[in-house]
């Protein structure tokens, strides 16, 4: 695992907690973001305090979970505070396991909050040990307000003073939640079952499963593991990880399985009638989010810069971003806004919702200009470039064919339709399930084109 890591420093107005009152309890979650003091964005309650307070608790466990331990590494604990955006009709909370091979979001849609939207942006949710003891004790019929912002003091009649802690905030961390985004563009809904049939194939994972892979594939009116892939099944990397859904699905009016068929990541929606919980699984429990490049090709092309800062400008904290719409608007191609969306999402300035298929604005509270030039992969790619390492032989409508200068040896780059080969060895070994080689890259790069793309703007 990379050592690089982005120093941010976090400060909390107060300790998130529970706090009791007649009648019921105040949920108070404290917040950390660029003026704190000046942060205010919801206070109101819970609609249904049972379901969101377990929602959260699934998010926290995914947030405390390792599936996969390298061999070279030790088990230590990466601080990442779970992400809270409040948009124009939407609350998301978003977090990734210590791994960062899963990613879990909460969507709470209007009719799970009673209460004043105040302001509209991104923070983090400070989840310390206090919280996660009083998410376990909310029970049905108790009067749960919930408060996100420094504002919501008002609620303890305390003061207390800023609790400042200095972390060393992973890149991996951040990365993640660049490539996250592009998988899920490329998902395509496979299998929606009811959520009691959820429930029953939930529950009948086996437990302690380890890093290896089954498929998932219909069974009646639900699912089933298997171990034979078909043309329908989905494949499940790390079945254990999917665990993290059996307390939520009895929440559930159906599950959706989502899946990258070229990756192999899967998505796995539970929908409420008031929320939407997501767990999205990389290929494998060994392979991140972060390393894994889908978003490399878009970010070496040039077709995004154009358009970027038309998009980024129209941005109003949507929880739905009309790709469409914005083409018509500002005369753009569907490829240009799909560029410019895969862009933004690399800066952190945009999400991606499975539910809706379209992208919804939040915006990181971090520093995530460095991230695009902190990819290995692409820093050596235009390196190459800048040094003449390039050479193209030949370039037609149908195909480039390029000779990219290696370690003592020349490699053979074919970027033919929808697909690009290269002859070095990162490519015999990974071929594209991890985004392009730099050697791929580089021709991407030098020809002023993001390579192959299927991508239009949803």
């Amino acid at each position: 695992m990379s050592g690089l890591a982005v120093s941010h420093t976090y400060r909390y107005a107060f300790g998130s907690e529970a706090v009791s009152r007649t009648g019921g309890v105040d949920l108070r979650l404290a917040t950390s973001g660029l003026d704190a003091a000046n942060l205010d964005y919801f206070r109101g309650k819970l609609t249904r305090p049972v379901r969101a307070a377990d929602l959260l608790r699934g998010l926290i466990e995914v947030v405390q979970s390792r599936f996969y331990i390298p061999p070279a590494m030790m088990a230590r604990i990466i601080p990442a505070d779970p992400v809270v955006t409040c948009g124009d009709d939407v609350l998301r909370f978003e977090a990734f396991s210590s791994c960062c091979s899963t990613y879990a979001r909460a969507d709470f849609l209007p009719p799970a909050l009673d209460g004043e939207r105040t302001g509209r942006g991104t923070t983090n949710v400070d989840f310390n040990a206090p919280m996660r003891s009083a998410l376990a004790r909310v029970r049905e019929g108790d009067g749960v307000g919930l408060a996100i912002g420094a504002e919501s003091v008002e609620l303890s009649r305390g003061g207390e003073a800023i609790v400042e802690r200095k972390v060393a905030l992973p890149l991996r961390w951040l990365k993640g939640f660049v490539e996250v985004q592009t998988y899920q563009s490329r998902m395509t809904p496979r299998f929606e079952i009811p959520g009691p049939e959820a429930l029953r194939f939930l529950r009948s994972l086996p437990r302690g499963a380890g890093p290896g892979s089954a498929w998932v594939v219909p069974a009646g009116r639900g699912l089933r593991l298997s171990q034979t892939p078909t043309k329908e099944a989905v494949r499940l990397g790390g079945v254990g990880r999917l665990r993290v859904l059996e307390i939520l699905a009895r929440h559930a009016r159906s599950m959706r399985v989502h899946a990258d068929e070229r990756s192999g990541a899967s998505a796995w929606e539970l929908v409420l009638d008031e929320a939407r919980f997501h767990l999205v699984l990389s290929p494998d429990v060994f392979r991140g989010f972060s390393g894994e490049g889908q978003v490399l090709s878009s970010l070496a092309a040039d077709r995004w810069k154009e358009a970027l800062p038309r998009v980024q400008a129209s941005l109003r904290w949507e929880s739905r971003v009309d790709s469409h719409a914005l083409a018509n608007e500002f005369s753009l191609s569907p490829a240009e806004v799909a560029a410019a969306l895969d862009a933004l999402g690399s800066r952190g300035l945009v999400g991606f919702d499975l539910a809706e298929g379209a992208y919804f604005h939040r915006e990181l509270p971090f520093d995530l200009t460095m991230v695009e030039s902190l990819h290995p992969r692409l820093k050596d790619a235009r390196k190459l470039v800048a040094e003449g390492g390039v050479r193209v032989v030949k370039k037609d409508d149908a195909r480039t064919e390029a000779f990219v200068q290696g370690t003592g040896v020349e490699h053979r780059v074919l970027i033919t339709g929808q697909t690009a080969n290269c002859t070095c060895p990162w490519y015999a070994k990974h071929n594209d399930a991890r985004g392009p080689c730099k050697h791929i890259l580089a021709v991407q790069i030098l020809e002023g084109d993001g390579g192959p793309s299927e991508e239009t703007p949803r």
